[in-house]
């Protein structure tokens, strides 16, 4: 699996707007509407039902917010980049300021699960959120995104 399959550049935002975790939710819900013809209230909905279950935020800044929807056929994923970090209930109780968001299908199984190591593998790598919080262009940070796997893959 890899990123470039599952996000696409025009899901990838910087956004100096979001006050708070419910705020960042709706703006992932603008984007995958916008990316990916999703509705929106329905990938909100969906995302703070999962959050009800417990907190995405992973620490270090990171939260991986996901949820199973209809309308969907494939893993389908959205990142934020936040100029102003969100309180997001993280497990380290540091605020957020990258979100990488995932919508699969409600019968994904694996490929949800694959995706979301995926994610989570990558946005672990100190030296990958060092330069995801150095830029502010949305095709750059796609390009880090994408381009971290092919490096690591190597």
């Amino acid at each position: 699996m890899d990123l470039s399959k599952i996000l696409k550049p025009e899901a990838v935002k910087v956004i100096s707007s979001a006050s708070s975790k419910k705020r960042l939710l709706h703006e992932l819900g603008d984007i995958a509407a916008s990316a990916y013809g999703l509705e929106a209230t329905q990938v909100v909905e969906a995302l703070q039902e999962r959050e009800s279950l417990g907190p995405t935020g992973v620490g270090h800044g990171v939260a991986l917010p996901h949820a199973r929807l209809s309308g969907t056929s494939d893993v389908v994923g959205a990142f934020v980049l936040l100029e102003k970090p969100v309180d997001f209930d993280a497990v380290d109780r540091q605020p957020v300021d990258i979100a990488f968001a995932l919508f699969a299908p409600e019968e994904a199984g694996v490929e949800h699960l694959k995706a979301l190591a995926l994610v989570s593998r990558t946005l672990r790598e100190t030296s990958i959120c060092a330069k995801l919080r150095a830029n502010a262009d949305a095709a750059t940070l796609f390009t880090i995104l994408t381009e971290s796997q092919k490096v690591q893959a190597a």
